[in-house]
């Protein structure tokens, strides 16, 4: 089934050598792999959580809820919620630039990483505007609740959306951003989560380690572990545990299919051990993912992330086929984790230079062809970037947005008149700005 929109936008430039070509395959980058199993194998298949760390996360997680909670008081405890904001946030800067300044030591200097940062700054430029209104809406808006502690490991919180009518259960999204697997980032999910919450949904984006601080297990991990802590904790803010949704955007959507089909695996395995499960999701959503690496890895090292690269991240060219959603199902040896798979809806622009709409489409066809129900929508002329900050920074109608709406209040017909009579989401930036911006972008 497809659904269709049109917005102008360009091819992006290609073509050169690898600067990383002497890159060896090496999980020491991040942490040491020694003892590591791939999540989705499974003969080795290793419980969310271990009982020795249990009451330690537990407690973490009873101080984070009451320090969220404590800013609904007043103002004084807004005020020292920001400061604690302020230094997470001095704290994560300092990570990530740290994280940048290694990866671009092991990518070396290449003319196509050079004018992928050129056209990046571009990009951001022309969209400066806009990201200005969505960070004072972050950092200011008493509906978001930042940086909530939900493990032990670094970048190990989450960032809620509360809607402002707190009246009933709400329904709940857990979002898994984007970012190559390099510079994901829990914040990149605010316009989103901002819109959503307009509208009623309560709105999670899980960060995670990415590249060089984890590779892929560790980003599967630490995604169900943000899961998890969804599941067991939402209602204390107002989600409604029996209509919890799973989304991920990009490199999001691929670790979010890898991070459920895992769950799946492990469910219908012996004696696994889990926190959260795979029946508390209502739907999962993959927006612009990829889902079969073997398929992609040389379109990727055409685009710019190299295969010498690409391989370090996923630990390893053996474990592609590991965390290749589309390959996984696939297997007879996990053919009963299919069963307990929910809807899988998958999203993704026809005009995807990053990651071919193809991507989806196949991974839906096999998914419907081992019995899992699935539905793949296309629209018409939009990049790898459009269905998720240009079209939402265009405000007015968004056909990919109300689709979301329509399947999550799918049956409540109250949600669906209000989403009928809501005013169209807010302008942010000026049509021609935004028409640049996809002309220029390097996604």
């Amino acid at each position: 089934m497809a659904s269709a929109a049109s917005t102008p936008t360009m091819p992006l430039m290609g073509g050169g050598d690898d600067p990383t070509s002497s890159l060896p395959f090496s999980p020491s980058l991040a942490v040491d792999k020694a003892s590591s199993p791939n999540p989705l194998l499974p003969r080795a298949l290793t419980p969310t959580t271990t009982t020795s760390s249990s009451s330690y996360q537990q407690r973490r997680r009873r101080i984070a809820s009451e320090n969220s909670l404590s800013s609904l008081s007043g103002g004084d405890g807004r005020r020292q919620s920001f400061g604690r904001d302020v230094v997470h946030v001095a704290a994560e800067t300092f990570l990530l630039t740290r994280l940048t300044l290694e990866l671009l030591r092991y990518l070396g200097v290449g003319y196509k990483w050079i004018t992928r940062f050129l056209a990046l700054g571009c990009y951001s430029l022309l969209l400066f505007p806009g990201f200005l209104q969505v960070g004072y809406y972050y950092f200011f808006s008493p509906q978001v609740r930042r940086s909530i502690v939900y493990g032990d490991q670094p970048r190990n919180r989450l960032d809620l959306y509360l809607p402002k009518n707190s009246e009933g259960l709400k329904p709940v999204i857990a979002f898994v951003t984007g970012g190559a697997w390099i510079i994901g980032y829990k914040a990149w999910g605010c316009l989103l989560g901002q819109q959503l919450s307009e509208r009623d949904i309560i709105v999670a984006c899980i960060d995670y380690r990415n590249f060089p601080q984890g590779t892929m297990s560790d980003m599967v991990k630490d995604t169900s572990q943000g899961i998890s802590f969804v599941c067991n904790n939402i209602a204390e803010y107002g989600g409604d545990p029996d209509r919890i949704y799973l989304m991920g955007q990009s490199a999001g959507a691929h670790i979010g299919a890898c991070t459920i089909l895992d769950q799946a695996i492990k469910e219908a395995g012996e004696g696994e051990s889990t926190s959260w499960s795979v029946s508390q999701i209502k739907a999962y959503f993959g927006l612009s993912g990829g889902y079969n690496l073997p398929n992609l890895v040389d379109y990727f090292h055409s685009r710019g992330l190299y295969r010498s690269l690409f391989l370090s991240i996923m630990e390893g060219e053996e474990s592609l086929r590991q965390f290749s959603p589309e390959v996984m199902v696939q297997d007879p040896n996990v053919r009963n984790a299919m069963n307990l798979l929910p809807p899988i809806f998958l999203f993704h622009g026809n005009a995807d230079y990053s990651i071919p709409s193809g991507a989806s489409k196949n991974f839906a066809e096999t998914l419907l062809g081992v019995g899992v129900k699935a539905e793949y929508i296309l629209y018409e002329g939009k990049t790898h970037t459009d269905l998720f900050i240009q079209d939402p920074m265009r405000g007015g109608r968004d056909p990919m947005f109300e689709d979301l709406l329509a399947i999550i209040h799918a049956g409540d017909a109250e949600a669906l008149h209000k989403d009928e009579v809501a005013p169209p989401n807010k302008r942010l930036l000026p049509e021609f700005m935004l028409q640049w911006a996809s002309r220029v972008s390097p996604f």
